[in-house]
């Protein structure tokens, strides 16, 4: 199998030298598309990777199975979530399997070493997750692009909301690291905007779930609600701690749609109520998403969340874009304008890029119901970010 698989990458490396003789058009013609995948295979966040690869899959299979009428050839590297290896495995998948794009990450520390590279060496770059503001901000170049969303988004609208409830007055709870610190900046521009205050951050060591101090510093602070960055299992820890401490009736609790999503189940009734924003939900009640939603279940045997529409919106960018240039994608500058005016009518609703190259989409309001996220409104349409530090060359 080994020997069969090295015959293959040869045969295509050899596929693709041969072509660069030949004139672009007629290269865009017959060379494969190389993408690389530089995603978490292993550890805490390979559900996430596997269901990123899986929705960019679905839509390439949508059409064809090509890119601009070019087959497409894949190149994987499971990225471990590891920053400190972050530049090496995106050097190889670039200077070893010479990759036309390559599409990563969850992490945001290990999208940090690969825009880097990409930069450098000048190749097409799409971010499916990883939300880290500085990666469409200030480290944004025209050749990197993000499908998904920048850390300040999704937990903006909520300022509002909750100024909306009459709150005047909110704690703000999340780990200590760059996710955590960009919401809960972004939580407070939002409600300090419309009056509110926050009188208390509290943080705790990431990836720690020991939260009953600040519980019960909550307890005592007695705010008039509290909001809160977490996901996957430190959120279901928290949300049940939250409700075991005796706060849930008395203080209402809100939180970035990560909070629950995908762990609705395990989070139980202490979940239920919740209102969470985020640019997704399993309930959106749009043609687009019922169709997806199946096809998805049809081809994975499994549920899509909104990992599995970020993979899928990546591969719907690069083929309404490679179809635009009829699969030449050695015109950088014409992929990437075609990138840029693209309009992606994706499970979530329609969006477009903003001039640094992150989605404007609308953020919903979700409230959690019996194991579902359910859509109860839009909390801020075609929300753009800042892109603070951005200067596009």
């Amino acid at each position: 199998m080994q020997n069969q698989k090295r015959r293959e990458l040869l045969i295509g490396a050899g596929a693709f030298a041969g072509a660069s003789l030949l004139p672009s058009l007629a290269r865009a013609q017959s060379a494969k598309i190389r993408l690389g995948l530089m995603l978490p295979y292993t550890g805490t966040f390979a559900q996430l990777g596997v269901a990123i690869e899986n929705g960019l899959r679905l839509a390439l299979e949508e059409g064809g199975g090509k890119l601009g009428g070019r087959e497409v050839e894949f190149f994987k590297v499971d990225d471990e979530s590891e920053p400190s290896k972050a530049t090496d495995n995106a050097n190889r998948l670039i200077t070893r399997d010479k990759v036309d794009v390559l599409i990563g990450t969850v992490h945001s520390g290990v999208a940090m070493g690969m825009i880097k590279v990409a930069r450098e060496a000048g190749t097409l770059l799409v971010i499916p997750n990883a939300g880290a503001d500085a990666a469409t901000g200030a480290l944004c170049a025209p050749n990197v692009f993000r499908t998904s969303f920048s850390n300040w988004q999704p937990v903006h609208p909520l300022g509002r909301v909750m100024a909306e409830k009459g709150h005047k007055r909110a704690a703000f709870i999340t780990w200590k690291y760059a996710a955590g610190e960009e919401s809960l900046a972004s939580f407070r521009e939002a409600f300090t905007a419309v009056g509110g205050a926050v009188v208390k951050e509290l943080f705790v060591p990431f990836p720690n779930v020991e939260f009953q101090a600040l519980l019960t510093e909550i307890a005592a602070l007695r705010p008039d609600a509290v909001a809160c960055f977490f996901a996957g299992g430190g959120a279901v820890k928290f949300v049940k701690d939250y409700a075991a401490a005796g706060l849930k009736d008395k203080i209402p609790l809100y939180g970035s749609g990560f909070l629950t999503e995908g762990v609705l189940a395990a989070q139980g009734d202490a979940a239920e109520g919740l209102l969470t924003t985020l640019h997704y939900a399993e309930s959106l009640d749009n043609p687009r998403n019922k169709a997806f939603r199946a096809a998805y279940l049809k081809a994975w045997k499994s549920h899509a969340d909104v990992y599995a529409v970020q993979g899928y919106d990546t591969g719907l960018l690069l083929a309404q874009a490679l179809d635009k240039v009829r699969g030449d994608v050695g015109n950088k500058s014409a992929v990437i304008a075609a990138m840029e005016a693209a309009v992606i009518n994706s499970p979530r609703g329609q969006w477009k890029m903003s001039k640094a190259h992150n989605p404007i989409q609308d953020i919903y309001l979700r409230r959690a119901e019996k194991g579902d996220n359910k859509v109860i409104g839009v909390a801020w349409r075609a929300l753009e970010d800042p892109a603070r530090g951005c200067k596009m060359q």
